[in-house]
């Protein structure tokens, strides 16, 4: 790709950004995801996440994590600085085949989204006897 190919994709790129309203835009929640042999563990942190305004789907093999955030100023003040300036999480996630999204757990405590999606029964280990003939 030549200089001005890339110089004219960048252009374009912002050009779709500012054609996005702002509450199009959403912060990234940091996540870590950890496999073991029984499946994954997802931990993402958002901070600010009331439960009733937290929104997971798995659609297919697709899993969105939704957050609105709910910072309350206290009645009669108002914030001179405030470094969150998007009002929303969004994360979106293509799951492995070897999964089971139908047997997601789901906890939320503290600001920390916690799910565990386990393998799916064909891909879980499993041990084979061998017969003496």
């Amino acid at each position: 790709m030549s200089e001005n190919q890339v110089t004219q994709a960048a252009a374009n790129a912002v050009n779709q950004a500012a054609d996005k309203a702002p509450e199009d835009f959403t912060l990234l929640p940091p996540v870590d995801v950890i496999e073991d042999a029984g499946g994954i563990s997802l931990y993402a942190d958002l901070p600010g996440v009331p439960k009733d305004k937290l929104s997971l789907q798995i659609e297919s093999d697709t899993l969105t994590i939704e957050g609105e955030l709910a910072l309350d100023v206290p009645q009669g003040m108002e914030a001179s600085h405030a470094e969150v300036g998007l009002p929303r999480y969004r994360r979106v996630f293509t799951l492995s085949k070897e999964l089971d999204p139908a047997k997601t757990q789901a906890k939320f405590e503290q600001g920390v989204l916690t799910l565990r999606i386990p393998k799916a029964e064909h891909a879980q280990p499993r041990r084979i006897e061998v017969q003496v003939a």
